[in-house]
């Protein structure tokens, strides 16, 4: 027996009702957009990594985060700076926006949900052109914590909202972003955690009519970091762009899950995550999966991950899944590279009175800078360019 979705009950308002919950059935589940779904952490059990989102992550050190008990609210440290025209405030459970998108595909992202009763919300009011991003910047004091957190951006508004995590914590956060007809919302999770911090994040978002989300993932800091972007596509003209950056050193397990689903017509997808490891037992796990629905006709959608192996003992695991449900597209397709060095390019520029170390740096910054430079925010990329110089001064160390 599998379990598959029973369709989500709601109210006059289209309301997801929490009280929803899984079905056995006898039907395996055949695509990505049939995965489980249920608020009640009971539904999923414990993982026993044998599930298919959560075969490549170490339980054993996610463990604090799959007992379903109530954890302490002081543990993150939370500040807000931003434009004065954003709105702020609480949502409880069955208040609107809350849940017109999210729904929980594992127990940690259900415990999030059911152990967070207020959710504060950050909403782009219609029409509203922010000069400056909204920084959320989160600091972990040691613990355990869950988190769900709201983003709006309401019709034809124009915004760029930063989540900052850094200090130590076992945090389980769920991320519900909501964009409107004719929007254009650019949101960067950045992760910069204390080496002992465990961080799983689900981020669930709808993009509308004629909206587009850019969605980045920055991962440095942290000992395990896991955080999967799920994005639908859902209005005609809707565009998607999910952009990730990691560097893992000796130890860390730095992973995404990235799903992308072509719901509307015409709708154009971008992803493209990198990721640079060094070090014995550096880990990075990306899989990408693409789903083309059937009323998803004048597609246009890529999907492309690269990973550059630095040392001996790193491990990076790569894995496109792309699914087409239509004939008439734009076009559709997914790449997947993990090599080391490129010689050539070493010998290029060590043929011109470069060093070789200082070639190797090039190379690296080169690879990377790529993804930096979608962010947009000059403050931020320099601040990004520098970790990573850091990182690969700091070596190999086991």
């Amino acid at each position: 027996m599998t379990t598959a979705t029973q369709a989500p009950a709601s109210d006059a308002k289209g309301h997801i009702d929490p009280a929803a919950t899984l079905t056995e059935t006898t039907v395996p589940v055949q695509t990505r957009s049939e995965r489980p779904w249920s608020f009640d952490p009971a539904d999923f059990g414990t993982p026993t990594g044998r599930e298919v989102n959560w075969k490549h992550t170490p339980l054993d050190r996610v463990a604090p985060l799959l007992a379903d008990e109530e954890a302490p609210h002081d543990v993150i440290g939370v500040e807000v700076s931003g434009p004065d025209a954003v709105e702020h405030r609480r949502l409880q459970k069955d208040e609107a926006p809350r849940g017109e998108v999210f729904r929980p595909e594992d127990v940690v992202s259900a415990i999030a949900w059911s152990q967070e009763p207020e959710a504060p919300l950050i909403r782009i009011p219609a029409n509203a052109e922010l000069d400056e991003p909204v920084i959320v910047t989160l600091t972990g004091r040691g613990g355990v914590a869950h988190a769900h957190v709201v983003i709006e951006a309401q019709a034809n508004s124009r915004g760029t909202v930063v989540l900052r995590h850094e200090g130590s914590a076992a945090q389980a956060q769920n991320v519900e972003i909501i964009v409107r007809d004719g929007a254009a919302l650019t949101v960067v999770s950045v992760q910069r955690w204390d080496d002992d911090a465990v961080h799983l994040a689900a981020h669930q978002a709808r993009v509308d009519r004629d909206a587009s989300l850019t969605h980045i993932v920055v991962s440095l800091g942290g000992g395990l970091v896991r955080v999967n972007p799920s994005v639908e596509l859902a209005g005609a003209g809707a565009q998607g762009r999910l952009y990730g950056l990691s560097f893992a050193d000796a130890g860390q397990h730095l992973e995404s899950q990235v799903y992308l689903h072509h719901k509307g017509a015409h709708t154009n997808g971008d992803v493209l995550y990198k990721s640079a490891l060094q070090g014995a037992s550096a880990r990075t796990v990306w899989i990408g999966d693409v789903l083309i629905g059937p009323d998803a006709v004048g597609t246009d959608s890529y999907e492309a991950n690269r990973n550059l192996v630095l040392t001996d003992g790193a491990r990076a695991d790569s894995i496109p899944n792309l699914e087409i449900e239509t004939g008439d597209i734009v076009g559709a397709g997914h790449a997947s590279a993990t090599g080391r060095f490129d010689d050539e390019q070493l010998f290029y520029l060590q043929a011109r009175g470069i060093d070789e170390e200082q070639a190797r740096r090039l190379v690296v910054l080169g690879f990377l800078a790529e993804i930096v430079q979608k962010i947009g925010i000059p403050s931020l990329e320099d601040e990004f360019i520098a970790a990573i110089e850091a990182e690969l001064a700091g070596g190999s160390d086991a």
